[in-house]
């Protein structure tokens, strides 16, 4: 291959991965912002009545994790894990502080201790992979860790297929939040691809999987809910 054929290569592979993570970057705030009508409810309630802060405490560090795995500290040219992750842990930030707000006394002390063990956890991440290693060994440290990290809340709609299953009604499984979820998951699937980085194809990848078994579930189960709720013919 002659040079101005692989600058050519190389440049097509850098675009097609930036539209790539781009996209993934407009999916993944789709999703960020789908909690909005619920604390919507909780400020008009002024109460978080019997919701769960956890999965928001979660997502803040997963989002954290991820957002140092995608600076130039640990991973080089991978920006747009960054962004989305930077944009993701503010909106969680937020989510937490409103819940706080409302929450009884009891659930308030509960979500500060594991807002400060958020911030310890991802501080200590920080200062080790730093102090403790090499560039090199601080991309596996930290690659490996956003890795289980995002498997683990890729892994979490399994409760809600489930759920779907015993219920037989996709009542609890949104389509459109569904359709995002696998759409950002393929889109930095293929970032990562075009990045050759497995630690963000591989969680990706698992996802995307994942998500395509809710779409599978939700098409399946909503012909059911639909075919249920008909009417049954008289005989005349």
């Amino acid at each position: 291959m002659n040079p101005s054929s692989f600058m050519s290569s190389s440049s097509t592979i850098s675009i097609c991965s930036d539209v790539a993570g781009v996209a993934g970057n407009l999916f993944a705030f789709v999703l960020f912002m789908s909690p909005i009508p619920t604390f919507q409810r909780i400020i008009r309630n002024k109460s978080t009545e019997q919701f769960s802060g956890m999965p928001y405490i979660y997502s803040l560090l997963n989002c954290l994790i991820c957002l140092w795995y995608g600076l130039p500290f640990v991973m080089p040219d991978i920006i747009l894990v960054a962004t989305v992750n930077s944009v993701g842990a503010v909106f969680q930030l937020i989510y937490v502080t409103i819940f706080i707000i409302y929450a009884e006394q009891a659930k308030k002390v509960k979500m500060l201790g594991l807002l400060l063990a958020v911030f310890g956890i991802f501080t200590l991440i920080v200062l080790v992979s730093m102090k403790a290693f090499d560039p090199y060994a601080r991309q596996l440290f930290v690659g490996y860790i956003s890795m289980a990290s995002l498997v683990s809340m890729f892994a979490s709609p399994l409760f809600i297929i489930n759920l779907v299953i015993r219920t037989r009604s996709v009542e609890f499984m949104p389509f459109y939040l569904s359709l995002s979820t696998f759409l950002m998951s393929i889109s930095f699937f293929s970032y990562g691809m075009l990045k050759s980085d497995l630690f963000i194809y591989v969680p990706n990848g698992i996802g995307a999987l994942l998500g395509a078994v809710q779409l599978v579930t939700y098409t399946y189960y909503h012909g059911i809910s639909i075919d249920e709720s008909r009417e049954p013919l008289l005989l005349r």
